[in-house]
């Protein structure tokens, strides 16, 4: 659980998406050696995972944990050992409402589920890395059988921390504008979340406080990331989360047309980013770094 001194503002830079794209993972290792970069979440059954773990092996300044994946991917297990998880194309299925109400209701589907989850957790082990933390892409992880069978297994890996994507939308409207539709959502999804916090920390897992940057998924560009850094509550664990890229591949450009990864790289390896910190006092580290103390 999150326990920080009053005034201190502590930030997680991460980058998700490791190991989708070599542009993302030279965007990465680029950001961790010459910009602000903390940490990364890989997706092991990415199809640039493996470059993306020997990118990691050789910056020990860059903690990485396991970004589990169960939607816009292909699973870590075949296909035809997850049948209600995939569509005829053997990726997973993305009718998230309908495959959420099958994760409730149906045993079957659990089991297949908690089996992917094993999968993706062994073969981050097998990696050879070491688990910063968990997260899930597209925060899949709010489902509560999800982030039960994430802490279960997890706790089988080291499990120590696991991100809560909670962005109030008194400070999402700050950094990025929302239409009604969007508040909404997010005032519909505050419960869910706040129940994902609790099982957390009933774990007694390290949990941030605040993700920011939820509403610009996809566009924290320097003006973004600049205003994210002048609103940190004092007494905060913040994780702000990327999807940078050195290029914008056509791959990429495919999975998310509307997404501005090359301008978040460059947001990541900004002097004025660094300046903004030093001269707010504003602690920077990861996950770990931070569950340790």
């Amino acid at each position: 659980m999150s326990s920080i001194a009053p005034r201190i503002r502590r930030l997680v830079f991460n980058a998700d998406d490791f190991g989708l794209d070599p542009a993302v993972n030279a965007a990465v290792e680029s950001a961790c050696c010459n910009g602000v970069l903390t940490s990364a979440s890989l997706m092991p059954g990415a199809p640039a995972a493996a470059d993306a773990v020997l990118r990691a092996k050789r910056l020990p300044g860059l903690a990485v944990g396991l970004h589990l994946t169960l939607v816009d991917g292909s699973p870590v297990l075949p296909p035809d050992s997850v049948p209600d998880l995939v569509d005829s194309g053997g990726r997973f299925a993305s009718d998230l409402w309908k495959r959420g109400f099958r994760y409730f209701f149906l045993p079957r589907v659990r089991r297949q589920l908690e089996a992917e989850i094993r999968a993706q957790y062994a073969a981050f082990s097998d990696a050879g890395l070491r688990l910063d933390h968990v997260n899930a892409h597209k925060h899949l992880h709010v489902h509560p059988t999800v982030l039960g069978l994430m802490l279960r297994v997890g706790k089988e890996h080291g499990l120590r921390a696991v991100r809560v994507p909670r962005e109030p939308v008194s400070l999402a409207q700050k950094i990025a504008p929302m239409d009604w539709t969007a508040v909404l959502g997010a005032r519909m999804l505050s419960p869910w979340i706040g129940q994902m916090a609790r099982r957390i920390r009933a774990c007694g897992l390290f949990s941030n406080d605040l993700l920011l940057g939820l509403q610009a998924t996809g566009s924290m560009d320097l003006r973004r990331v600049l205003r994210v850094l002048s609103l940190l509550p004092p007494g905060s664990m913040t994780e702000i989360y990327f999807h940078p890229a050195v290029e914008q591949t056509s791959f990429l450009r495919q999975l998310m047309p509307d997404y501005s990864p090359v301008a978040e790289w460059q947001a990541l390896c900004s002097q004025e980013v660094r300046s903004a910190l030093a001269g707010q006092g504003i602690e920077v580290g990861s996950y770990g770094d931070f569950s340790r103390r």
